[in-house]
C-alpha cells in the first residue's frame, strides 16, 4: 500500500534534513526549521550518505536520542556522511555522535544536565554570534558529556557539566551543541537555528503555504493520474484541508464521502454538508450510518479496540461508497504527521494508534492519498486559508478521527453520545463568549463510566460527571492544561449541570501532555 507523503525532490528548492535518533524532539526541531520557512524533513538515521545525498538537501540536523552514545547497539550514521560536504549541526546526543565518529570524546559524568542550565561563551562563533561572552540560559538535558570536540573544530561555549557545550569546524562543515535550541526554554535557540539556517546553509527562506500547495498538487497529480479518488470528510480541520487541496489538483475526480457516525459534536453534520457540497462545489455523497456505529460498538469497552472498530467500519463505509464512484482507487485522508509519531515508529515507542494509522484493515483495497502527512496543524490551517476555506472550518477546534467515541469512557451508546454533546456544545459556546477560542489549542468535555451522589432541589441524584479538559500547545505532541478563568468555569459547571440531563458534576482536568495525552482514549 503506498502513501503519497512527501514533497518530491523537484518541487522543493532548498531541504533540511532532520536526522532522528529516537527523540520525538525530531519533530520539534523540523517545525523550528519551518518557521523560518525553511522545508524541513525528518529522515531515520539508518540510511547510508548515498540516500541521503539522494535528497540533495541544504543542510543536516542530527536530533536528540534516549541513549549513550557509548552503549552497546546505540544509533549511529553513515560516517560517510560527513564527506559529503553538507553542513551539519548536531544537537545534544547529535553532537555527541559528531564528536565521537569525527576524532572527538564523550565519557560518561559523574552528574548529568537536565532542565534550566548556564552555559558560559568562550567564543562565540559563527552560530552564538549573537550572544555576548558569558553566561547564558540554556535547556539541557543530557548525562554523558563531550569532553573534546571533533579534530579541528573549536569549542565556543562550556558549561559546569559539558566541557564542549557548543563546537564549530568552518571547514569541515561541523557544528554542534549540549543543548537543546529548539524549545523555548533556550532563549538564544532561535537565533542559533536561523544562523545555521542562513549563515551557514544559505538557505533564501523562500517555503510558503503557496510553494507548499503548487508542490502537493504536482505530486497529488503524479499519484493520482486519471484515476479517482474518495475523500472520507470526518467534519474535522484535517480532512476538511485535505478534500480542499486534493480537489485543487484533480477536480471532479474527487468525491467525498461524508460519514454521519452519530458521533460526531452537535450542529457539525450540517456544516460540513453546506461548506462543500454548497459552498465549494465538491461531490459530496452523505452517509446516515449511526445505526451502524453504535451497533459496531455495543459492548466495545477498550480504547484500542474502540479505535480500530470505527476505522474499520470507516473503510468498509467507504468500499460502500466506492460502488457510486466507479474505479475509485484512492482513498484521501488527513493524516498529519504528529499522528504518525504517536502511533509509534521504529526509534519512538507507541502511545495511541490513529484510526487513520494505526487502525486500518490490512485488506484495505485503496491506496493512500495523504497530502498533509509532513505537516503540523499549525500548517495546515494556513494551507486551510491559502486554499479559501471558511474560517468556521479553518479554526475548529481539533476532533479525532473516532470522534467523541473516545471520549466516553466504557460502552457507547446513543444516550451517552447525546449527553457529551450538549455539555461540549456548552464547553464551545462559553469559551467562544470569553474570546478564548483561539488561544486554547483544544477544549472539550468528556463523559466517564462512572456516577456520584449529588443534591439538586430536595431530592438524592445518582448522576454522570462531565470532565473538561483544555489545553494550550503548538503541535499537539506536547501540550499544558490551560489556565481558564474561575468565572469560566463557575459558568461551565452551570450551565452544564443545569441544562445537561443526568449530570451532577463537572470537573476540570489539570494534567499535562506528557505524563497525559490530549485525548482521554
Amino acid at each position: 500500500m503506498a502513501t503519497q507523503s512527501q514533497i518530491n525532490n523537484d518541487w522543493v528548492k532548498e531541504r533540511i534534513l532532520v536526522v532522528d535518533f529516537g527523540a520525538q524532539y525530531a519533530q520539534l526541531i523540523a517545525r523550528r526549521v519551518r518557521e523560518n520557512n525553511v522545508y524541513s524533513e525528518i529522515v531515520p538515521h539508518r540510511l547510508s550518505a548515498k540516500q541521503i545525498s539522494d535528497y540533495q538537501p541544504t543542510g543536516i540536523i542530527f536530533s536528540g536520542g534516549p541513549t549513550s552514545v557509548n552503549a552497546d547497539g546505540a544509533p549511529q550514521i553513515d560516517p560517510e556522511i560527513y564527506e559529503l560536504g553538507i553542513p551539519i549541526l548536531g544537537i545534544c546526543y547529535g553532537a555527541q555522535l559528531v564528536a565521537l565518529q569525527c576524532g572527538g570524546k564523550v565519557d560518561r559524568n559523574e552528574q548529568g544536565e537536565y532542565g534550566r542550565t548556564e552555559m558560559t561563551v568562550s567564543s562565540p562563533g559563527l552560530l552564538l554570534a549573537d550572544l555576548d561572552t558569558g553566561a547564558h540560559p540554556v535547556w539541557m538535558s543530557h548525562f554523558d558529556a563531550i569532553v573534546e570536540g571533533p579534530e579541528g573544530s573549536v569549542v565556543t561555549a562550556s558549561s559546569a557539566n559539558a566541557p564542549v557545550a557548543a563546537f564549530e569546524s568552518l571547514e569541515r562543515k561541523l557544528y554542534g551543541v549540549q543543548f537543546h535550541p529548539e524549545v523555548h526554554h533556550t532563549p538564544c535557540g532561535e537565533n542559533l537555528l536561523s544562523r545555521f539556517l542562513f549563515d551557514v546553509c544559505s538557505c533564501s527562506g523562500d517555503w510558503i503555504m503557496s510553494s507548499v500547495i503548487e508542490s502537493s498538487v504536482e505530486s497529488i497529480r503524479q499519484q493520482v493520474g486519471e484515476g479517482k479518488a474518495i475523500c472520507g470528510l470526518s467534519g474535522g480541520v484535517d480532512s476538511a484541508v485535505a478534500a480542499a487541496l486534493v480537489h485543487k489538483a484533480i477536480g471532479d475526480q474527487l468525491t467525498c464521502v461524508f460519514v454521519d457516525t452519530g458521533l460526531m459534536r452537535a450542529d457539525e453534520g450540517v456544516q460540513v454538508v453546506e461548506t462543500f457540497d454548497r459552498h465549494q462545489g465538491i461531490e459530496l455523497i452523505h452517509v446516515e450510518a449511526q445505526d451502524r456505529f453504535f451497533k459496531a460498538l455495543a459492548g466495545v469497552t477498550e480504547p484500542e479496540e474502540k479505535r480500530k472498530t470505527i476505522g474499520e467500519l470507516f473503510i468498509r463505509i467507504f468500499e460502500d461508497a466506492e460502488k457510486q464512484v466507479q474505479d475509485a482507487a484512492f482513498l484521501v485522508q488527513g493524516t498529519l504527521y504528529p499522528d504518525v509519531i504517536e502511533s509509534g515508529t521504529k526509534d519512538a515507542a507507541k502511545i495511541k494508534s490513529h484510526h487513520n494509522v494505526g487502525g486500518l484493515p490490512d485488506d484495505m483495497e485503496f491506496e493512500l492519498v495523504e497530502p498533509l502527512r509532513g505537516l503540523f496543524k499549525d500548517e495546515v490551517r494556513s494551507l486551510g486559508t491559502e486554499l479559501g476555506l471558511p474560517d468556521e472550518i479553518v479554526w475548529r477546534q481539533p476532533f479525532p478521527g473516532p470522534g467523541l467515541g473516545v471520549r466516553i469512557i466504557g460502552e457507547i451508546t446513543p444516550e451517552k453520545v447525546a449527553t457529551l454533546q450538549a455539555a461540549d456544545k456548552i464547553v464551545r459556546e462559553e469559551l467562544r463568549n470569553a474570546g478564548l477560542e483561539r488561544e486554547i489549542w483544544q477544549a472539550f468535555a468528556v463523559l466517564p463510566d462512572i456516577r456520584s451522589v449529588g443534591v439538586m432541589g430536595d431530592e438524592r441524584t445518582y448522576g454522570y460527571p462531565i470532565i473538561i479538559r483544555a489545553v494550550t500547545s503548538e503541535d499537539a505532541m506536547t501540550a499544558d492544561w490551560a489556565r481558564l478563568p474561575y468565572e469560566l468555569l463557575e459558568t461551565l459547571s452551570s450551565r452544564i449541570i443545569n441544562e445537561v440531563s443526568g449530570v451532577n458534576r463537572v470537573a476540570y482536568d489539570i494534567t499535562s501532555k506528557p505524563p497525559g495525552t490530549i485525548e482521554w482514549e
